[in-house]
């Protein structure tokens, strides 16, 4: 504006910014408390239950002595083989749309998270889950129009392109240690009943059943292992330019079940995922929004 002095114009900014910033966290608490947006992403979580239950029992197919433990897509212990042994089964892809919608509502309710987040933690938090759910919807929808990708291929093809680049490698070996973390995180979790607190905020009666509570226990420690081997594995793909090691979280559970004793451990961790998924189907209903 004509004859407005710097000072002036910086105020004006400060306050449009403001104000842009107050309309957005008003529309993020309308949404977060919203009954339908509540009511699809609790839907969400019994989606991400029902991944983890199929992830489990392909588990412990592959340590089972007698399967031959197939690698097709439908029978890789990942998302993308839940995805694509649920596509392949009558009414699956129909179902799998409806996990879409549901998976999208998870994303937005927790984006709304860094608008209404108490802690920078939470805010930080919130943005790094809705982008993880919004991945795995997209990645679900491909399996419900018919088509889809596995996790091995994925992970080893974005590896390498990235080993392509003079500093690609040290992004692999990054990218392995925050894999790691959240590993070493969940372990922590579940060992130490973190989870409990966050859903006996929601219980009516201020707490949870024993049998949620170690279903959560066995879940946590259970996806904390598998993420840890996974981490570790993209990190040596890093140092040793390797990227087929770096194969998700299938390739982490078969490096687990070739170690010795491996096929017990891994029918201990199948079944721990199994039980995260029941965990995560029962915290749809408890989680407080």
């Amino acid at each position: 504006m004509v004859g407005m002095n710097p000072k002036e114009g910086g105020r004006r900014a400060k306050d449009l910014a403001s104000t842009a910033s107050q309309a957005a966290g008003q529309a993020a608490q309308k949404a977060n408390k919203h009954p339908a947006l509540q009511a699809m992403a609790r839907v969400g979580f019994v989606v991400m239950g029902m991944l983890h239950i199929v992830i489990g029992w392909i588990a412990f197919r592959i340590a089972a002595p007698t399967s031959t433990a197939p690698t097709s897509s439908a029978h890789e212990a990942s998302n993308t083989g839940a995805l694509a042994m649920i596509a392949q089964a009558p009414g699956g892809r129909a179902l799998l749309w409806v996990a879409v919608v549901a998976l999208v509502a998870l994303a937005l309710w927790r984006l709304t998270e860094v608008f209404v987040g108490a802690k920078a933690s939470q805010r930080a938090k919130g943005a790094a889950l809705a982008v993880v759910f919004l991945s795995l919807a997209l990645t679900t929808g491909k399996f419900a129009s018919g088509g889809g990708a596995s996790d091995e291929e994925t992970a080893t093809s974005t590896t390498a392109t990235l080993l392509s680049y003079s500093w690609g490698a040290a992004v692999v070996v990054l990218a392995g240690l925050v894999v790691l973390g959240v590993g070493v995180y969940n372990v922590w979790k579940g060992a130490t009943r973190g989870f409990v607190k966050d859903l006996e905020h929601g219980s009516s009666s201020g707490h949870v059943g024993a049998a949620i509570t170690v279903a959560g226990v066995a879940g946590y420690v259970a996806r904390g292992i598998a993420f840890a081997i996974a981490g570790v594995l993209v990190v040596i793909a890093g140092l040793q330019s390797d990227p087929e090691q770096a194969g998700g979280l299938d390739v982490a559970l078969r490096t687990l079940g070739e170690q010795r004793l491996g096929s017990v451990v891994l029918c201990a961790v199948g079944a721990g995922l199994a039980l995260y998924g029941l965990y995560s189907i029962a915290r749809a209903r408890y989680v407080q929004m």
